[in-house]
This record gives structure tokens, sequence and C-alpha cells, in this order.
């Protein structure tokens, strides 16, 4: 009767260079040294221990900064020839977007119930 597999379950996996380099540094270090399948199977398990703070939505000024650089990318589209409140009304519209999608995006809170 044949010895059961250790590891019955293969993937072929693409590395670059860089990254077999680093393996091959990593490897170079533990004692006794793996072959590159345990060290690659060492090396993500401990990558999945390893627990990761969740990270922010968005930095903070972020939105604000994103509002500035619309403004500018609007400011350069807009008709320079049109009336003030014209442009500023165009621009509201460029930023808020179709009034028919505007409840379906997630980065506009949720208009009031009238």
């Amino acid at each position: 009767m044949p010895r059961p597999e250790l590891f019955p379950v293969k993937k072929v996996v693409g590395f670059d260079q860089d990254m077999i380099d680093a393996i091959d540094k990593w490897r170079a270090k533990e004692k006794p040294l793996p072959n590159v399948s345990e060290a690659i199977r060492r090396l993500v398990e401990l990558g999945l221990k390893v627990k990761t703070p969740a990270r922010p939505a968005s930095k903070p000024g972020g939105r604000l900064r994103a509002q500035e650089l619309a403004t500018k990318a609007i400011e350069k589209i807009i008709d320079p020839s049109a009336a003030p409140e014209e442009r500023a009304q165009r621009r509201r519209r460029l930023t808020k977007g179709p009034t028919e999608f505007r409840e379906d995006r997630v980065d506009l809170p949720k208009a009031k119930a009238k």
C-alpha cells in the first residue's frame, strides 16, 4: 500500500525573479534549510497568521482633495464664455452626477426623507 501523500493538492504559482530571490534569501536563514516548496508553504502560513489592522476608508482630508482636483478638472472643460451662474450650475451637475444616479452613489450621504 503506497504512503499517503502529505500535500495532495498541487497549485501552479508564478513568481517574478525578485520574489524568488526573496524566498531564497529567507530560506538561507532557516535551519534546517527547507526546499523551495516547503519555504513557500511556511511563508504562506506566516502570512495567513498575521492580523492586519483594518485600513481606514480614506485619508483625512482626502475627500476635500478629491473635490479640489475634480473642480480644477471641470474648470478646464467648462466653456469659459458661459455666465458665472451657468458655470456654477454645470460644475454642480458634474460633481453630483445625474439625478437618476444620485441615490446609488455610496460616497454621498443619503438624502433625508421629506
